[in-house]
């Protein structure tokens, strides 16, 4: 039987993201209305959490449509039209109307989470239930929990503050809600809860980042439920005199839709398989390493940019570039992929090259399994933490490919320094991707020998 790949920490998506009917202002009007239907809530990318007693592990807060209600604006939700409170008129076909939604806050459909272990009818395209169905009728049909992200960054403070007290006094006593820093707090997150966490965060992000169309400047608006930006002299009622056609009045563009940036998370092992390469980044913390890591360019292979990555940073020339699994990382809207590939740890390692490392060294398997076995060898402080944070700010939000294959925050005790001797360096723990790759290597579970993996007699010529 073949095995499943390995799912990390935001990913494995629980949803059935129903993307043929995000165009279907009927549809995604009734789903909203459900008496099931949730909603996450961010302001300035923060989610909204609740945390229940002393201990404060935080869920993502699921907060139902009466709840929210207050923030979405005047209705129709979606299917708007040129002033507040008018509707797209029933049975007109306008592309540029498509579930439209341009007053209000940011609203993005994430899709359904259908029960599991229960025979319903699939909410695939069909005769039966597909993009030609009547989408109220379709709504109606589907069972599950219809999952929305909504952004209250502009909601004045006390408005939110009456929200999140209002909640809180109808569940236990012990129950609060609060925005909170993501990372920190998506740490005590079910797998459940990151996956959807990690969607409605890129989207959410995504919608408020682009405001203005990049092919002619104008101001842009939501259609497909706010999984499209289009550009307002779209509109039927736009005034385009004087002014040539926007490029995106005919083709697909790339500025329409949600970006994913992919960046390499590459382990690289030696010949023996024995020995890993790690490297400490200039922006890590003091005696903090991982695996290297960078975004991947314009005309690249996946395997392309681990070997070029790998040379860049490090002088080390590999072979033998195998997929592990990948990461969604939203922050704002990466996708880590990670790779092993093999190298000979008896040639130099260069850290000179592309300045991004102040070291890179070969670290023994047995090494890695005593810092793993040390209580705060795959641990971030949060006063680490704010050493990463600091780092973005000053990428203006995008994370730094190095920083992001690190960064995760554990809520793990931590120990006393009386008690326990400090490790003699530390590695990412295994809610970042780069740790599921060191942990897997020590454990045996990857990273053989490199015949064995690669192919007895493969040629290295054709590596850069």
């Amino acid at each position: 039987m073949v095995e499943e790949t390995h799912v990390n920490f935001l990913g494995g998506s629980p949803l059935n993201r129903l993307s043929w009917l995000r165009s279907s202002t009927p549809f995604l009007n009734a789903v909203l209305a459900s008496k099931e239907t949730k909603w996450i809530l961010f302001q300035n990318g923060q989610p909204l959490v609740s945390a229940r007693g002393s201990v404060k592990t935080r869920s993502l807060a699921k907060l139902s449509t009466p709840e929210i209600k207050r923030f979405l604006g005047p209705e129709p939700v979606f299917g708007q039209g040129k002033e507040p409170g008018d509707a797209v008129e029933e049975g007109v076909f306008s592309p540029a109307l498509e579930a439209s939604r341009l007053h209000g806050p940011a609203v993005v459909f994430l899709g359904l989470h259908e029960p599991e272990g229960v025979e319903v009818k699939s909410a695939l395209p069909s005769s039966d239930f597909s993009a030609k169905t009547d989408p109220k009728l379709a709504a109606a049909n589907i069972q599950g929990t219809p999952y929305f992200a909504l952004d209250v960054s502009d909601t004045d403070e006390e408005t939110i503050k009456s929200i999140t007290s209002v909640t809180a006094s109808t569940g236990p006593d012990d129950l609060t809600y609060e925005f909170a820093e993501p990372r920190s707090a998506s740490g005590t997150f079910s797998m459940f809860e990151a996956a959807v966490f990690a969607e409605a965060r890129s989207m959410i992000d995504w919608n408020s980042r682009n405001k203005f169309c990049p092919g002619c400047g104008s101001p842009t608006y939501s259609v497909w439920a706010g999984w499209k930006l289009s550009c307002s002299t779209l509109l039927p009622w736009a005034d385009n005199t004087g002014r040539k056609p926007c490029p995106s009045t005919k083709g697909v563009h790339n500025f329409s839709h949600p970006r994913t940036d992919p960046v390499v998370i590459m382990a690289v092992i030696d010949e023996s398989g024995d020995k890993i390469l790690l490297g400490r980044n200039r922006r890590f913390p003091g005696g903090f390493y991982s695996t290297l890591a960078g975004f991947m360019e314009p005309g690249e292979s996946f395997e392309d940019a681990v070997k070029r990555e790998i040379w860049e940073e490090a002088g080390v020339r590999v072979w033998g570039v195998k997929y592990h699994s990948g990461q969604p990382w939203p922050y704002p809207a990466n996708l880590m992929v990670g790779f092993y590939a093999f190298a000979d740890s008896t040639q130099p390692v260069r850290v000179d090259l592309d300045n991004e490392l102040v070291d890179a060294k070969w670290c023994t398997r047995e090494e890695i399994k005593a810092i793993l076995a040390h209580p705060d060898g795959a641990r971030i402080t949060r006063q680490e933490y704010k050493k990463f944070d600091e780092d973005e700010v000053k990428t203006d939000g995008q994370s730094s490919s190095s920083s992001a294959n690190a960064r995760k925050v554990e809520n793990a005790p931590v120990s006393s320094q009386s008690q326990v001797q400090p490790p003699p360096f530390k590695v990412p723990p295994t809610t970042a991707i780069a740790g599921v790759l060191i942990r897997d290597w020590a454990e045996g579970r990857y990273g053989g020998d490199s015949a064995a993996l690669t192919g007895v007699g493969q040629s290295r010529s054709s590596n850069l």
